[in-house]
């Protein structure tokens, strides 16, 4: 079983006052790039693995999709998007990604925001959302880039003429990695980016948009913090489809 970490009131509490949480899909600086991977959602049904405050299971629905399912393992976190949705065609449900079984070609978009780094291993839940999909469907996903989850610990250091960097290390071994993000203990799992790919591949998908995120010069203008982002990927974009129909590939 993953580790429920969003449960513990300390990082709920904490992890409220992030401007993702506070300000939704307009407080995450990726949303545009990851916004434009998605195939178009008129009638079709969704599914967001990882839904924590439904944000992206509200915006699904303004996008035009028909219905959507938003999975969770965060009792806090489903309460919480319970709260803030008013719309019958959004379901949410409590379950273990790592565990999740979904009925077979049930929908036609598999969501997932940073989630997917809190899983001890990728196989069965693409597995699932492979066999979850229709023909054609498509899985989008981002997570913490692998560059970033391999040195919890370690992160900006400083060379001889003051300039800061990141420190990489321990890149090939990969497993779990434990930091004190929000509260102390958190567990996260580094896999390369080629295991990240190959998973997919074997499960069957196609490859279709892979992009090592950073900010746009606009953004940094806004946000100047967001400059550190710049200097190395810290979150990591995919879209994959299901071989199958190719009316949705626009």
């Amino acid at each position: 079983m993953s580790q429920n970490i969003y449960d513990n009131q300390a990082f709920f509490d904490a992890y409220g006052q992030l401007p993702r949480s506070v300000h939704g899909l307009d407080g995450a600086p990726e949303w545009p790039a990851i916004k434009a991977m998605l195939p178009a959602l008129n009638g079709r049904k969704v599914v967001d693995l990882g839904c924590g405050y439904g944000w992206f299971c509200r915006a699904a629905r303004e996008l035009g999709a028909s219905s959507v399912l938003g999975v969770d393992l965060s009792a806090k976190m489903l309460q919480k998007a319970r709260e803030m949705t008013r719309d019958s065609a959004i379901e949410y449900r409590q379950d273990d990604l790592n565990s999740l079984t979904l009925p077979g070609e049930c929908a036609d978009l598999i969501y997932s925001s940073l989630a997917l780094h809190y899983l001890p291993q990728l196989e069965s839940v693409f597995q699932q959302a492979y066999q979850g999909l229709k023909p054609g469907g498509w899985l989008v996903f981002s997570t913490e880039h692998p560059v970033f989850t391999c040195s919890p610990h370690q992160g900006w250091l400083v060379d001889d003429q003051g300039n800061r960097f990141w420190g990489v290390s321990d890149y090939q071994a990969e497993g779990e990695r434990q930091s004190d993000w929000l509260a102390k203990g958190v567990i996260k799992y580094h896999r390369t980016l080629g295991t990240t790919i190959n998973c997919l591949l074997n499960a069957g998908f196609m490859l279709r948009h892979l992009q090592e995120w950073g900010p746009t010069t606009r953004q940094i203008a806004r946000l100047p913090s967001l400059a550190e982002e710049a200097q190395r990927p810290m979150l990591l974009l995919i879209a994959a489809q299901k071989p199958g129909s190719r009316g949705d590939e626009e």
